[in-house]
């Protein structure tokens, strides 16, 4: 295998994670935040600025932010689904924005109430906001594989929102397994295609591991290229507005393989590992992850024996 030296690992259980959630306090949100940056990550989706109705857990994206000046060394992003929530996004204090289009028009009425074509039509609008404000725009393509009411998603359809996207002048893009079903093939086949038709902007991926396959696909990406995966602490996360959508890769287990096959991640394993227990406190059940279930990294074969 021919690894890269390193990756970038944005963090996105305070996001994804929680969308599903009930309510987490705010409190309880910030601990969990607090023990995400010991791990050493540099890149955090800290919420998302979305209608209060339709995501009640992270209601309070607002409050959320104005706590963000106590680790100024991360980079903090949120995620917003309209011109609406990008100007509350700005307002709040944060002009790093992720913009979500689904590929596939009817998870794109249900998750943004309108159809992929309208949802594309906005990204310019999006990120003449984040520009203006001093900030980036990255627009993730949910479903970019397959939808849950529409089936597999015509690989031409991710490809039409990702040339929109490059000639609206974003500055980062992300492809979205929203549900969990693509595997190694095929995750990569779309990353190469959306990277010839990226115009040299960086690609990342984000992969939910509903059916086992996240970290396999992970690999994959990494082995083809990407340098920019998502990832969630415990495993947490899933979507709303799609059907069967369970957690993201989880970040421990995405360090655990990264690191010991050489490629450096930044983040420290025991601290990602103690991070998942406070997301398992704060959420209240117990989180998919099966590296924080082991307890993470073993340790070494002599400790095992006896004296």
């Amino acid at each position: 295998m021919s690894l890269p030296t390193s990756i970038d690992i944005r963090e996105v259980g305070m996001r994804d994670g929680l969308q599903l959630e009930d309510p987490v306090p705010l409190e309880a949100k910030l601990a969990m935040l607090d023990a995400i940056v010991a791990t050493g990550v540099r890149r955090v989706e800290v919420t998302s600025f979305v209608s209060p109705k339709a995501v009640p857990a992270l209601a309070d994206a607002d409050e959320v932010a104005k706590h963000l000046s106590r680790w100024p060394d991360v980079h903090f992003s949120a995620l917003v689904a309209n011109t609406r929530g990008a100007v509350r996004a700005i307002d709040a204090g944060i002009a790093d924005l992720e913009y979500v289009v689904s590929a596939a028009d009817s998870h794109s009425i249900a998750n943004a109430g309108r159809p992929t074509a309208e949802a594309a039509a906005a990204i310019g609008e999006i990120a003449a906001l984040a520009h203006e404000a001093g900030g980036s725009l990255e627009v993730i393509i949910a479903t970019a594989w397959d939808c849950p009411f529409d089936g597999p998603t015509d690989p031409q359809r991710t490809l039409q929102v990702v040339r929109t996207a490059v000639a609206a002048g974003v500055d980062r893009l992300c492809l979205g397994d929203t549900i969990g079903t693509v595997t190694p093939r095929r995750a990569v086949a779309l990353l190469d295609a959306t990277r010839e038709a990226s115009g040299g902007l960086d690609v990342g991926a984000h992969f939910h591991d509903t059916r086992g396959t996240g970290q396999a696909n992970a690999l994959a990406a990494v082995l083809s290229g990407v340098r920019q995966l998502d990832a969630s602490v415990g495993g947490l996360g899933g979507c709303p507005f799609a059907p069967g959508a369970s957690g993201n890769i989880a970040t421990e287990e995405l360090v655990y393989w990264a690191e010991d096959s050489g490629v450096r991640t930044g983040l420290d394993l025991a601290a990602v590992v103690e991070a998942a227990a406070v997301a398992e406190r704060a959420v209240g059940h117990p989180l998919p992850s099966s590296l924080a279930r082991a307890g993470g990294a073993p340790r070494p074969l002599g400790a095992y024996r006896r004296p």
